[in-house]
């Protein structure tokens, strides 16, 4: 009887294991991942950057949340509903409601909420959406504000109090910054900083409307690090419009209105601080809203970040020397449903905990590495909450700071940690091998048990060069020692290319030839040999992506410099079941280079193209295999820039 109920269990398991994928599939072929606990609450989430709109959207008297969502794949303009009320409720999971629009921007005003995009209002959005625009603005009349304009946001609101809706314009400029590649000998950023700056447009009466103004605050137009967002509210309750604005980075601005309501002027801008210390918020990007949240009669902020996530901050009431007083930002939760890990997640399928599934240990644009436990069965991975791993005692996040990152100080909260999970010193345990936005391969060695895993300080993977070390010819630092430097943001695979006992390294070089680093004992001691370009391609259709071989027939993987160079997500697996090591690397989702065979000493890889008609990627998407039914066939789960996970199964 015993039997026959665990074999009831084991059929029952595999439908329900099949049943929960197909209901998350999107289109084609791809299925999203679910947390697959009901039940259970998580960060509320969209996928890469959330522009967070709180509305009354089904008019039952409680703010819902709006969240526009820019990103692939998970673009769209989502509902996350308020079904329980109270202080700080927890939302439904989120509904599409709409396709993305750039720039939106939604205000309550006079008790309606108006819709803007950059000269365009949508008096019918609540029924129809974008279907019916109001064109109040041709280009011709905004165009001498933009620069080299990344935003373009438009409010309606009345500004000086006398009755009727005058235009908030917030733009900024990164045309004295550029973007890339700017850095001296130093580590000194040599172009300009970011710029933004609002502007009013009055109305003057009915449909006519003055040329934009530029606001001042303590006598000079303001001037923002970049800018998401630009909030007008009486924040202090003195009775006129104060203004919040945000940075490209991860501060807030306060602007208090000391003049009145009809004649607004502007104290000097501070940095919002919690306990007087300055905010920073956990990531860049952020998006500022406004309302009472907490239905308390004051105005609080509503948060969203680049990862899609978006945090509550209450606003007290009081005020000091500093301001007004914030509380600490909360993330708000939602009805957990896909599983996710912050944006441009990178995931490796490992089973960390020793307990007999595949768990998932992940890094992010942040600069983490997660450890995310399966607490399913055999047949049905259930997910646990991601927690962030720690190494040397303290949390892993990996940060470019100033210099950090080739595209500029404006990306100093980012890491982009990427990473694989072997036993790396041999010695039973696995380590996790690590790059990020520096390009630097360190490796955090596991000094716990099995089963208890524990992470020492980070450590760099050294190699035996012949002479100078190599870097990026863009680097402004150099490699100290014997330290292994490469192109920034690709995967340091750990994989045994040639069999003998000892964990290789396979990924991008210097230059963005896909290479080997082979290992070697010498006198008892693991060592690495300098990186060797082993491999070639070929492509009936020609390479994808900005694959090529060069003049020698060496595969490149990646033929940009700076800022465009590195960002290669590889794995290894025989995908086609035909005895032979194929690699499968990032493309509109993943691209299978299937192993051919040796020719002249060169492994031959053809690029198949992709494995999927979905496209999940407008910057990067990171490959890992899995085998959840334990059928000996590997399939793929791939990291989506939205943060989350998407499965392909392998019909080979």
């Amino acid at each position: 009887m015993q039997t026959r109920r665990s074999y009831l269990v084991l059929i029952f398991s595999v439908l329900f294991f099949h049943a929960g994928m197909a209901q998350n599939t999107n289109s084609g072929d791809l299925v999203r991942i679910q947390y697959n606990q009901p039940g259970m609450h998580s960060d509320l989430g969209v996928g890469l950057w959330a522009w967070p709109f709180p509305v009354d959207y089904d008019k039952d008297g409680d703010l819902d949340l709006l969240v526009n969502c820019p990103d692939k794949p998970f673009n769209g303009l989502w509902l996350f509903e308020n079904a329980g009320g109270g202080k700080n409720p927890v939302m439904k999971a989120p509904v599409k409601l709409a396709e993305s629009q750039r720039n939106l921007q939604i205000t309550y005003v006079n008790g309606e909420y108006i819709v803007m995009t950059p000269g365009i209002v949508y008096p019918y959005f609540f029924t129809s959406f974008f279907a019916e625009p109001d064109t109040l603005f041709t280009k011709d009349f905004y165009q001498p504000l933009l620069k080299k304009a990344r935003f373009n946001l438009w409010r309606q609101v009345d500004y000086d109090g006398d009755g009727d809706l005058d235009i908030a314009i917030a733009i900024d400029d990164w045309s004295e910054y550029g973007w890339d590649n700017a850095f001296n000998e130093k580590g000194e950023w040599t172009n300009g900083p970011l710029h933004a700056r609002i502007y009013w447009v009055e109305q003057t009466s009915p449909g006519v409307y003055s040329q934009p103004v530029a606001l001042k605050a303590g006598g000079e137009e303001i001037d923002n690090f970049g800018i998401s967002g630009a909030v007008f509210e009486d924040f202090d309750g003195d009775g006129d419009l104060d203004i919040i604005i945000s940075e490209f980075v991860d501060r807030l601005t306060w602007i208090e209105n000391i003049g009145t309501r009809r004649a607004p002027e502007y104290a000097k801008g501070t940095f919002i601080k919690i306990n007087g210390e300055v905010l920073h918020l956990d990531l860049e990007m952020v998006v500022p809203s406004s309302a009472d949240w907490d239905d308390d009669g004051h105005v609080d902020l509503i948060v969203g970040i680049e990862d899609g996530r978006v945090v509550f901050m209450k606003n007290t009431g009081k005020k000091n020397k500093d301001g007004i007083i914030f509380q600490s930002p909360e993330y708000l939760q939602q009805e957990a449903r896909y599983l996710k890990f912050g944006a441009l997640v990178t995931p490796y399928s490992v089973d960390w905990d020793d307990d007999g599934d595949e768990d998932l240990i992940c890094g992010n644009t942040a600069g983490h590495i997660g450890f995310i436990e399966n607490v399913g069965n055999s047949n049905f991975p259930k997910w646990a909450k991601p927690v962030y791993l720690e190494a040397g005692g303290e949390s892993i996040m990996i940060l470019a700071g100033e210099n950090g990152s080739i595209q500029g100080p404006a990306e100093r909260k980012w890491g982009y940690t990427t990473l694989s999970v072997v036993d790396w010193n041999g010695d039973g345990l696995n380590d996790i091998v690590y790059n990020s936005i520096w390009g630097k391969i360190e490796w955090l060695e596991n000094i716990g048990k099995k089963g208890r895993p524990k992470l020492a300080a980070a450590k760099p993977v050294e190699v035996e060069w012949e002479g100078k070390n190599p870097k990026p010819a863009w680097n402004w630092w150099n490699p100290e020692g014997k330290n292994l430097v490469t192109q920034w943001r690709t995967t340091p695979l750990g994989y045994d290319w040639n069999n003998d006992g000892l964990m290789d390294l396979i990924m991008l070089d210097h230059e963005g030839y896909l290479s080997f680093w082979e290992r070697y004992r010498e006198n008892g001691v693991l060592k690495l040999k300098p990186g060797q370009r082993i491999f070639t391609g070929e492509s009936a259709r020609g390479f994808s992506d900005k694959f090529e071989n060069d003049a020698n027939g060496l595969l490149r993987l990646n033929t940009k410099n700076a800022g465009g160079s590195g960002r290669r997500k590889i794995c290894i697996v025989d995908w086609d079941r035909d005895g032979r090591p194929d690699i499968l690397v990032n493309t509109e989702n993943v691209n299978l280079l299937r192993n051919k065979g040796e020719k002249n000493g060169l492994v031959i890889l053809e690029d198949m193209g992709p494995l999927s008609k979905t496209r999940l990627a407008g910057h990067s998407t990171s490959p890992t295999i899995v085998d959840w039914d334990k059928n000996g066939v590997p399939d793929l789960l791939i990291g989506a820039e939205d943060g989350h996970f998407y499965f392909l199964k392998n019909n080979n």
